[in-house]
């Protein structure tokens, strides 16, 4: 036998001299009788057997209980579930794989095979007797002359080495059992043991004098957690004395310590950024890691060290390993009988035993194992996985030629004002055809309702993809209100059928402050509601001067009184946080009620912010656009917009400033306009910086748009878009002419003509209320004079 490592697992493969059993050419030949293995591991058992000519094995399984039909197999023993696989290794071989083994898993283990008749059947005995053990510390002798052992219950085959530990720090290596150096007789110290090559199943640690040492003990060794969901990470821990400090870290990130032999708090690790938090209840030696939104790249080692006056625990000591895994569907090959199974597998066992929820065509069919049997599967149907409790977290969809909607991104965390796209594909039988496609997020009945007829919606949504394949959604301008799970919806010519939701969370920024009673120093979180998605690039202001770009959501300065900080994301540094003052509330800043603003060529428009100037005086101030800085006499010192030729007689400054409002009114817009607007002020110290975000104009004419207007079937429905290239504020009602003359009872941005006649054959253009001299140029309608049946009509 030889014990090899596998990762973190304790894999066991079995080579000893084998008992060959048997009679009359049938015999089961296992490679061992009896083996000893680690509480936790894994262990292959394997055989070869053998039956006379003229017979075909259909069924071969091992076991290690009797019921009242027969042996059961232990892929069917809800002990072992998830926990056990068979391998045919090669002819006639076979071997079985336990993992996570537990100390009730020591038992006779006997392999079963029968011929395809049933008649024959032959048990290979006496078996394998499998004994699993844990490690544990014995602690012997008297007051100063104490012995430690490293104790298992049965003997380990391959006479391991053993490793000792003291308060968490590797000690010692030794073949034999027994610690050999003199053993501490502080009452502080704790001990413990584990197998070289295998330091995940280490012993307890114990304390050598007395009943109460330093230690700390973790709730798992192993978890294994869905990519996409939140895990806690736990330990508790006793010392005699106060904990000065504590931390957890990760050895897989050693490489980005400023010390390699000095771990870092992984709250400051910029790839764990947003995605941790430290939660339990300290008072009572309870530590809780939280990961969030985990990913494939979170899959690690975790460990906890503390620091007391006197002493510290190790950072050598073995912690909680985490992998970190998605769902895939797996089909097995039809039996002869026509049975498949689909199986949800994933890259280890899922702790807690969970329940697995089966879907077919997006329609949940069963809440059982992780295995699907049937007769009937369909290559016309898909099929999908989930993990009760978790439902959003779907495995994607198999299927050959059959209903499928998938996803890019299971769950998505994106910034209020931002735009985004919910990418996703689906598939059909290619007898079908698409009739309607749409996004929902709601159902209004039993109906499902299009989220382009939802109020709230209108001008914020477009649909990108089309009536093949991609069925990817755009979202613009987000609001905290924005935040549901979206699903794509398709009907076709004989059925309908839709996705899962895809949560969406919309957040903000904001700028939390740590500070100490200690330190000039203070630590800045750019802080959000969800992780973002796609690993972001954070951006530092202070006092409106960019300072730092960075993966890291956090940042560290010099505290001064009167300074101001913000935060945005790269991308989307209009999307800032507002500022917050380091100390109290008087301090710089700038703060604009609008980021982006979109107007009417030809209209007016205030463009305004609030500022405060703490306890300084403003000796000058102005706005500015930075697209005119190639006309600047320096382009690092912002010009005057009143003094730019390009907005002569144009601009002018208009609010109150003895109460820290500025508004700069800009009259006969233009397309050249559409820029962005910044206000600064000088004091007789400093400066507002001028690179803070500020206010984004966007200038749109108005544009009616028909659908092939050439080709308009009279008896058809029609909709006629009045177009803009930004989202006009403020809820205009729109109107609408045909041949100069005003249609009455249309106020909303689409004209439908349900059916479209004849008599609609025209010149159409709109405008927005108030702003009737701005409308758009005519676009003409022409309509076809011929009658199409109501079956052929297309609706909508």
């Amino acid at each position: 036998m030889a014990l090899k490592t596998a990762g973190s697992v304790v894999v066991v493969f079995l080579w000893s001299v084998a008992v060959v059993l048997g009679q009359d050419g049938w015999s089961v030949k296992y490679t061992t009788q009896s083996i000893c293995v680690l509480k936790g591991s894994t262990v292959n058992i394997s055989c070869s057997y053998t039956y006379p000519s003229g017979y075909t094995v259909t069924t071969t399984f091992w076991f290690t209980k009797y019921n009242a039909v027969g042996p059961v197999s232990l892929s069917d023993d809800t002990d072992y579930n998830g926990r056990v696989t068979y391998r045919e290794d090669k002819e006639n071989g076979h071997t079985l794989t336990i993992t996570d083994l537990r100390e009730k898993d020591s038992a006779t283990y006997m392999f079963r095979f029968t011929d395809q008749t049933g008649k024959w059947r032959y048990t290979g005995k006496p078996g394998v007797t499998l004994s699993v053990t844990g490690l544990q510390v014995k602690v012997t002798g008297g007051h100063q002359d104490k012995t430690l052992t490293c104790s298992t219950t049965c003997t380990l085959t391959d006479n391991p080495t053993y490793i000792w530990y003291k308060n968490g720090q590797h000690l010692d290596e030794s073949t034999s059992p027994q610690y050999k150096d003199p053993v501490s007789s502080n009452y502080e110290d704790g001990y413990s043991c584990a197998v070289k090559g295998h330091e995940d199943f280490l012993s307890p640690a114990v304390c050598v004098q007395g009943q109460d040492c330093n230690r700390v003990t973790y709730n798992k060794r192993t978890i294994c957690a869905l990519k996409g969901s939140t895990v806690n990470i736990s330990c508790t821990n006793f010392s005699l004395y106060n904990i000065t400090s504590s931390l957890w870290f990760s050895p897989k990130q050693s490489d980005s310590w400023r010390d390699e032999l000095i771990p870092e708090d992984l709250t400051t690790d910029p790839g764990y950024a947003g995605h941790v938090e430290y939660v339990g209840e300290k008072e009572r030696g309870h530590y809780t890691l939280r990961i969030t939104d985990l990913r494939e790249e979170h899959s690690a080692e975790y460990k906890f060290i503390f620091n007391t006056q006197t002493s510290r625990w190790g950072y050598s000591f073995p912690g909680t390993t985490l992998t970190v895994t998605d769902l895939q569907v797996k089909v097995t090959p039809a039996t002869e009988a026509g049975k498949r199974t689909l199986t949800c597998i994933t890259t280890c066992t899922l702790t807690d035993n969970p329940t697995y929820i089966w879907y077919q065509n997006g329609h949940k069919v069963k809440e059982d194992t992780s295995s699907l049997d049937s007769d009937s599967f369909s290559d016309a149907d898909s099929y999908s996985c989930a993990v009760k409790g978790r439902d959003d977290l779907l495995s994607p969809a198999v299927c050959q030629k059959c209903w499928s909607v998938t996803y890019t991104h299971q769950s998505i965390c994106a910034l209020k004002g931002s735009t985004v796209n919910i990418s996703c594909s689906y598939t059909y039988p290619s007898n079908h055809e698409i009739k309607t496609a749409f996004w929902l997020t709601k159902w209004s009945g039993k109906e499902a309702e299009d989220l382009s007829s939802v109020p709230g919606y209108e001008g914020h949504i477009e649909y990108l993809g089309d009536k093949e394949s991609d069925c990817t959604l755009r979202i613009t301008d987000l609001r905290l209100s924005d935040s549901a799970g979206y699903r794509f919806r398709f009907i076709t010519s004989g059925e309908k059928f839709h996705g899962s939701p895809v949560p969406l969370t919309v957040t903000d920024l904001q700028v939390k402050i740590t500070t100490s009673l200690f330190s000039s120093w203070v630590t800045l979180t750019c802080s959000t509601t969800c992780t973002l998605t796609d690993n972001p690039t954070y951006i530092w202001y202070k006092n409106g001067h960019k300072v730092k770009e960075d993966t890291s959501s956090q940042y560290s300065d010099y505290l001064r009184d009167p300074d101001s900080y913000s935060c945005a994301v790269k991308g989307h540094g209009y999307l800032h946080s507002p500022a917050v003052c380091v100390r109290g509330q008087n301090c710089w800043s700038v703060t604009y009620p609008h980021q982006g603003v979109c107007a009417l060529k030809g209209s007016t428009v205030d463009i305004s912010s609030t500022y405060d100037i703490g306890d300084d005086t403003i000796t000058s101030s102005h706005w500015f656009s930075s697209k005119q800085s190639s006309s600047w006499k320096d382009e690092l010192v912002p010009e005057n917009l009143t003094t730019d030729p390009g907005y002569a007689g144009r601009v002018e400054y208009v609010g109150e400033k003895e109460r820290g409002r500025s508004t700069l009114r800009i009259t006969d817009l233009r397309e050249e306009d559409s820029a962005e607007y910044k206000f600064i002020f000088n004091t007789q110290t400093s400066g507002w910086g001028y690179s803070f975000p500020g206010t984004t104009l966007t200038v749109t004419g108005l544009q009616v748009r028909i659908e092939d207007p050439t080709n308009i079937i009279e008896g058809t429905c029609l909709c006629l878009f009045c177009e803009s290239i930004c989202f006009l504020q403020d809820n205009h009602s729109y109107i609408w002419y045909k041949n100069g003359q005003r249609l009455i009872r249309h106020e909303t941005k689409y004209l439908y003509l349900k059916p479209v006649s004849s008599e609609d054959t025209g010149r159409y253009s709109c405008a927005v209320e108030n702003y009737e001299d701005l409308h758009s140029l005519e676009e003409t309608l022409t309509v076809r004079c011929e009658y199409v049946g109501y079956n052929s009509r297309t609706t909508h």
